[in-house]
């Protein structure tokens, strides 16, 4: 035999009592990583939301300004309304909007609100969308059934004001 091949040392992984440490690590690195992500989804789907209704208010808005003064009670409210929830409906916003959810306001020169009514020229056109909320936390179901954390749903209200173009 060598002498070579006797003496030559093997070459061995050295035994390890951390074997398992690197998966335990890695899920809780996960289950992190999966949170923020689950909380950036549903905080940029509330974005998507604010900016969906804030348009949705200013095509109803649009619609009021330009209406005419003599069916502007009659058929200008109904027709802003129905552009509202027409707009914010096809953003696909959950819950869908509804009609008894748009406010739509004829006010004065002092920015008060006053009564719409047929023949009169308002100042200005107020649309309001009032209570919408978004659960943020959709996204995030293992906080609430654990309930470790449960975020309390967002009200959106925007609302537009214009001034009558008529």
């Amino acid at each position: 035999m060598n002498a070579m091949h006797i003496f030559r040392p093997v070459l061995r992984a050295p035994q390890s009592d951390q074997r398992g440490a690197i998966v335990v690590e890695l899920t809780f690195v996960t289950i992190v990583l999966l949170l923020v992500m689950a909380g950036a989804f549903g905080f940029g789907r509330t974005f998507w939301y604010a900016d969906a209704l804030a348009k949705a208010a200013r095509d109803g808005a649009r619609v009021m300004s330009v209406w005419p003064a003599a069916t502007i009670a009659s058929g200008g409210i109904t027709a802003a309304q129905d552009q509202v929830v027409a707009m914010a409906n096809a953003a696909n916003v959950v819950p869908p909007l509804t009609t008894a959810n748009v406010v739509v306001e004829c006010m004065d020169v002092s920015f008060a609100a006053v009564p719409c009514a047929d023949g009169v020229e308002p100042e200005y056109v107020r649309v309001t969308i009032a209570g919408f909320s978004v659960a943020v936390d959709a996204w995030l179901p293992v906080l609430n059934w654990t309930g470790v954390l449960a975020l309390a749903p967002i009200t959106l209200s925007p609302q537009t004001l214009m001034r009558y173009m008529l």
